[in-house]
């Protein structure tokens, strides 16, 4: 019989697996308020761009408008920010960043 440590470090290959293969985490796409801008015009790129309905598009306006800042879209950080410069190209002030845990932006 040995007398030394016994003890194994014993690795966890599906913790590792897990780990490996997690997702990113979620980004957003955030528009914010501007002078110039029409409340029409940017319903119309929410339509037009991301293929939301009227009245979805009028909401996210409407909170533009009223709050000062909406967030239109959540996904990768790739996809967030090919969405923040397609809203740039539409000439709307907008921001990606990462979401906030266990809540809105």
């Amino acid at each position: 019989m040995s007398t030394g440590d016994t003890s194994q470090a014993v690795i966890d290959p599906q913790a590792e697996t897990l780990q490996e293969t997690r997702p990113d985490e979620p980004w957003v796409c955030i528009v914010m308020n501007d002078p110039v801008n029409l409340m029409s015009y940017v319903t119309y790129v929410f339509q037009s761009y991301f293929g939301y309905s009227r009245a979805k598009a009028e909401k996210l306006m409407m909170e533009v408008h009223e709050q000062g800042r909406s967030t239109v879209a959540t996904g990768s950080r790739e996809q967030m920010e090919r969405d923040t410069a397609a809203m740039h190209s539409f000439g709307l002030w907008a921001t990606c960043r990462r979401a906030p845990s266990g809540g809105d932006a």
